[in-house]
């Protein structure tokens, strides 16, 4: 498992980072390589990510859903449950959003099997905070 936290500030309130976070349809595609393929309800949606790690590429397909969510704290926890569309990998996290300050803190702890895994806990570690500075860039300007 890799467990990964990062600070982020977007320039805007509380409020609309809020709401933000809980629109799949706008969350799921600050995701490098993300995008949504089906709503199931408001919280929970069917999408693909694909992801290059160094000469690989790979495409993960499985749900996105909110599994905990505090309103008034401002905090939710989404499951990401993917499996490798080309093998037999997934790529499963556990992403918690505690939002104050115009930001707020991104945990991420990922379990990631198959080929991605054979790239070593090293390169997973550097392509995932990648990803996720990316998304927090995107995540400001939606």
């Amino acid at each position: 498992m890799v467990e990964l936290n990062h600070r982020f500030d977007t320039g805007k309130d509380d409020a609309d980072n809020w709401q933000a976070v809980l629109d799949l349809d706008r969350l799921i595609p600050c995701v490098e390589g993300g995008k949504v393929l089906e709503r199931e309800s408001d919280e929970k949606a069917k999408a693909e990510i694909k992801v290059k790690m160094g000469a690989m590429s790979m495409t993960f397909r499985g749900t996105v859903e909110v599994t905990q969510r505090d309103d008034d704290a401002r905090t939710a926890v989404f499951a990401v449950r993917s499996k490798d569309t080309g093998g037999s990998g997934y790529a499963n996290a556990d992403v918690t959003f505690d939002l104050s300050g115009g930001g707020g803190d991104i945990n991420t702890k990922a379990t990631i099997n198959g080929k991605a895994a054979s790239m070593g806990e090293g390169v997973v570690q550097t392509v995932l905070d990648a990803m996720i500075k990316d998304f927090t860039t995107k995540l400001a300007k939606i």
